[in-house]
Formats: structure tokens, sequence, C-alpha cells
């Protein structure tokens, strides 16, 4: 009972309002005095941080933070929306379109969801909100368009996964890259659908605003697309094809967004130095849920929880297929009131045994998990998309237009995990073409 016991008194914490972290951190100390005594601080606490702080693959986080805390104030995305309006906004729901495309290329430049979301959201709802789009519309196309950031690469989500189960990173970015095209392409053809329906939901910006002389066009386009294109050939390319490791490629990234911040005149020391306070601030709470989650995990061993597991799984005696769908149930309902560190680094040592047992596809099942992740983006209550999108949205966007907008959105994922469920390749192909870290 001891192990199950362990998850009673965690979500006891973190429905009372305790930091996921201090949760973890607490529920391992109390269940490990058992175990070691007075000496459970020395062992375990202590013993945790050195092993945390000395994760070579872990230090990719900072760089990648930084990247996208630079990102966020070069006035890239500015250019990028510019150059997406102009080739989108005659479209049903061009607006849209070019939100959800900008967002997943600027997700393939940092791979941090609330920079993304903000940065779009802060651009965006006051154009569509000034042509009339609706808004439950203009509240999931900005959601959407920010969780994309857990699944296209380059994630962090797939930087402590793989921290945790010992694969490749370089792997599971390839894996994750056609599973993202899909889901944006099925986030377009909602819009598409959904404007061609219903014009008033998104109508399209008139002819005369969007005349500009090709010559002009093309100069915005190559200025705007660009510098974005090389930014992820360098970060993203260099890591799958084994060239460098993500900690060298997140480095190189965050150096290369730093210069496009200077050339694009935005970079000073007031930039600098908020760029620099808030990759200290995040990197510091991911780190320290990564040691809560270590330490919770380690107590949760060896209080024999994975031979409960295993047991219980044995005893049920289903099909594998069965088994990765109670699993991803068990991750999409954690998803609701747990965030994406916490998820991993609560479920993946409990799953690992299982996937080992089951001789399931490690690569395919991570897939699926970071799929499901990105839902917990989207899903009430935690929902942190929607968080973030109230922070920046005006009063008339409401918290019910943000419900039923996001909605849609999270049937969208749903549809991409069953396409990867039916059709591996998707998540399989590509990593047998790569030799990444």
């Amino acid at each position: 009972m001891i192990p199950i016991l362990m998850f009673v008194m965690l979500f006891v914490l973190v429905f009372a309002g305790i930091p996921i972290s201090f949760s973890l951190l607490a529920t391992a100390f109390v269940f490990g005095l058992p175990l070691f005594g007075e000496q459970v601080v020395g062992i375990q606490l202590y013993g945790m941080v050195q092993q945390t702080a000395t994760q070579y693959l872990l230090s990719a986080v900072p760089p990648f933070v930084l990247m996208g805390c630079i990102l966020e104030r070069s006035g890239i995305a500015e250019r990028l929306f510019q150059v997406m309006q102009l080739w989108l906004g005659r479209m049903p729901g061009g607006l849209a379109l070019a939100t959800i495309t900008m967002g997943a290329i600027f997700a393939a430049s940092t791979g941090i969801v609330g920079a993304v979301e903000v940065v779009i959201g802060v651009m965006t709802i006051p154009v569509m909100l000034q042509y009339g789009y609706s808004r439950s519309l203009i509240a999931g196309t900005i959601c959407a368009g920010g969780s994309l950031g857990t699944m296209i690469p380059p994630s962090l989500v797939a930087v402590i996964y793989a921290s945790i189960a010992n694969m490749s990173v370089g792997k599971l970015y390839a894996a994750m890259l056609l599973p993202g095209i899909l889901m944006v392409g099925l986030f377009l053809l909602y819009i598409v659908g959904r404007c061609l329906l219903l014009p008033r939901d998104g109508p399209r910006v008139p002819h005369e605003q969007m005349r500009m002389p090709i010559g002009e066009k093309l100069l915005v386009t190559v200025t705007g697309l660009v510098p974005a294109l090389l930014l992820i050939a360098a970060v993203l390319g260099t890591v799958m094809f084994g060239i460098a490791s993500p900690t060298e490629a997140a480095s190189v990234g965050a150096f290369a967004a730093l210069i496009l911040t200077a050339l694009y005149r935005r970079l000073s020391w007031s930039v600098a130095r908020d760029a620099l306070e808030r990759t200290l601030l995040i990197n510091c709470m991911i780190l320290l849920i990564v040691l809560g989650g270590t330490m919770f995990a380690s107590v949760f061993r060896l209080h024999g929880g994975e031979q409960l597991v295993q047991g219980m799984v044995a005893g049920l005696k289903l099909p594998p297929a069965a088994v990765i769908l109670i699993c991803m149930a068990i991750v999409f309902a954690a998803g609701f009131i747990l965030d994406w560190v916490s998820t991993v680094l609560i479920c993946l040592p409990i799953f690992l045994p299982i996937l080992t047992a089951l001789k399931i596809d490690p690569i395919w099942f991570a897939t699926l998990m970071v799929i499901v992740i990105q839902t917990s983006y989207l899903t009430p209550p935690m929902a942190p998309s929607i968080f973030y999108l109230r922070s920046i949205a005006p009063k008339e966007i409401t918290y019910r237009d943000m419900y039923a907008g996001v909605t849609p959105f999270v049937i969208m994922q749903i549809v991409t995990l069953l396409a990867v469920v039916l059709f591996p390749a998707l998540a399989t192909y590509l990593p047998a073409q790569f030799t990444g870290f």
C-alpha cells in the first residue's frame, strides 16, 4: 500500500495549492524516512541534487530557454506574422491560418509554449478582433498555436523525456516531426472548413488592404521568413543528423538568436537582462521539478512501486494495445491537474518497465505520450495555454470563449494520436533515417 499512499499524499498536497515541486519533495522525504531514517536528507536530497545537476542532457535546457526568451523580444515574430498575413490573409480565416502557421514556425525556433503563445497572442488578437473574427476562434487558434511548442522540435518535453528514458534526443525529435506536421495540417484544415461553413467567424481581409508590389512582397518574405528557417535548420538539423549534441545546438541557437536580435535593432541591455532573468527563473522552476520528480520516483521504486505496477498489469492479462491505452489515459488524466514536467517525471518511471516487458517500441510510445501531454495544455482545470491567454487577452474574450475555442483543437490532437496509433511509421520512419544524439 505504501506506493499507493505516496500518490495519495502527492495529490492531497497539489490540491491544497502547494507547488508541485515542493509536493514531490515533501512526499519523497516523508516516505523516505522509513527507508533511510535521519540520513534521508544526505542520501536522497543531496544525492539527487548532484545526480540532476550532473546530467549532461539537462544542460540543454538553459540555452533552449534563453533562445526562446531572446526570440520573444527579437522582432522575428512580428515579421513572420506580416509574411503570413500577406500570403494567407485573403483565404477564409486567413488571419487564423497565419497565426497557426506562425506559431508552428516560432515553435520550431524556441520549443517553449509560454513564449510562443504570448508573442503570437499579443500581435494577433487586436488584428483578428479588428476584422470581426469569432472570439472562440481567436482563443482556440492562439492556444493551439502556442501549444505546438510541445510537439514540434526542438521541444523541452523531448529533452526531459529523453533524459529520463535514456534515449536519443535526435531520434525523438525525428519521431515527433511528421506527427507535428500532421497536427498543424489538421489545425489549418479545421480553420478553413469552419470559415467556409461560417464565413462570419473568420472573414477574409479586403483585397485592397493586402495590395503590395510583388518585389516588395518578396523582400518582406525573405527578410521575415529566411532567418527563422535558418535558425530552425541550425538547431534542429544539427541534432537530428548527429552533427551536434542538443546542448551544443541549443547554445548555437541562443547565440544566433542574439545576433538576429541585434540585426533587427532590438538588442539592448534591458532586453538582455530581461531574457537572462526569465531564463534563470524558468530554468530553476524546471530543474526543481526534475529534482522532486527524481526523488519521488526513487523512493517509489524502493518501496516496490515498479513491482506493484508490473504485477497489476500482469494480473489483468491485457494485450499490449490495451496497456498502451491505459497508459495514455493515465497521462491524459494527469494532464488535467499536473504540468508536463511533473507528468513525465511521475508517469514515465512507472511505464518504462512495462514497455520493456511488452517489447513496445520506445520511440513510438514516446511520440504518443508527447501528443497526449500536448492536450494537457488545452484541457482544464490546469490548461496552461488558457492561463497564458487570459494574461494577455482583452476582457471581451471570456473563459467560456476560451474553453469553446480549444475543444475542436483538442479533437484534432486526438485525431493525430489515433493516426500515429494506426500508422506507427509516422513516428518510426524518420528516426531510422537519422543518427542524432
